[in-house]
């Protein structure tokens, strides 16, 4: 599942990079080398988007979900396996009848390894 989604990602990725690598900045026209306003206006009405355009949403909107998608199927599989470990190591534990070392804080071993040297 998480190799499927990871192929169709980067496909979408590359779609996205050359869709908007093909596309007219605003004032690609002559007169926007020069600091015209061209045919393009910033603030005037807009017309209907192009093909380009909306390829480019739709992409990023895929690109997205599918970031999404594969965060949360990868924190799922990390969770499983660190809980599957923990629940091995503890039963294994049970088995021989080894208690487990209590645990310390990060701050008490920084503190007696300082005070050590």
């Amino acid at each position: 599942m998480e190799g499927f989604l990871l192929t169709i990602h980067i496909i979408v990725c590359l779609l996205l990079i050359i869709v908007v690598l093909l596309q007219s900045g605003k004032s690609a026209d002559l007169a926007g080398a020069f600091g015209g306003a061209g045919s393009q206006s910033t603030f005037g009405p807009r017309g209907t988007a192009s093909l380009l355009s909306k390829m480019t949403t739709i992409l990023a909107v895929l690109f997205m979900v599918l970031t999404l998608l594969l965060m949360i199927v990868a924190s799922r599989r990390t969770n499983v396996k660190s809980v599957l470990d923990n629940e091995e190591v503890k039963q294994e534990e049970k088995q021989k009848g080894v208690q487990p070392p209590p645990q310390q804080d990060q701050d008490e071993k920084k503190s007696t390894d300082s005070s050590t040297k």
